[in-house]
């Protein structure tokens, strides 16, 4: 049987896409401690209650210990497509603290101002904050942001990534830089028989 060359309207038309989920994310804490139970995960939640309140539907925290448990989450959470995964703890200089070097591994390319807008942020009320070496990057179409451990950083990262994700999450899914300019904000022309000053 041959395909009809003149297909109605109604084969012809693509079929509605459906209502647009929102943007997903996954909460990761890193600490030896906390995976072994020796005292509670304080910051995750955190960060999945302010990522809920930013409009993500969030999975987590996982509480994994530093290093290669924090790698293996990373690249599960790569692969199963999530928009952006948050991590807190292990971005200190102790010996122990290996979340950004196996984040390094893992993404494509860095987005340095990240890190320091929180950087920046945290230095203004705890100078220990500049020693945090924690990054940001880009794998695949996830965004993988590294935050500090306690929950003041944790605070501070929120505070800065609030004007951040949901932009960064339209950009992974192929939006816009933002809206096109009208008339009414596009600047007019010099006009030629002006006889006022250029400032």
């Amino acid at each position: 049987m041959t395909a009809d060359p003149h297909p109605s309207p109604q084969q012809a038309a693509p079929a509605a896409p459906p209502p647009e989920a929102p943007p997903r994310a996954l909460v990761v804490t890193a600490s030896n401690r906390a995976a072994a139970g020796v005292y509670p995960d304080k910051g995750g939640p955190l960060l999945a209650e302010g990522l809920a309140a930013l409009g993500f539907a969030v999975d987590g925290p996982q509480v994994v210990p530093d290093g290669e448990p924090v790698e293996a989450a990373l690249r599960a959470a790569i692969t199963a497509g999530y928009d952006v995964v948050l991590t807190t703890g292990g971005t200190g200089i102790s010996p122990t603290d290996r979340t950004p070097d196996v984040t390094r591994r893992v993404i494509d390319y860095e987005v340095p101002g990240i890190p320091e807008a929180i950087r920046a942020a945290g230095r203004a009320k705890v100078p220990t904050a500049a020693l945090s070496r924690g990054l940001a990057g880009i794998a695949g179409r996830t965004l993988i942001v590294n935050l500090p451990g306690s929950t003041g950083g944790v605070r501070d990262g929120l505070a800065v990534l609030a004007d951040l994700l949901p932009h960064a999450a339209d950009q992974l899914r192929g939006g816009d830089h933002g809206p096109a300019p009208t008339a009414t904000t596009t600047p007019s022309p010099p006009d030629p028989t002006s006889t006022g000053s250029a400032h």
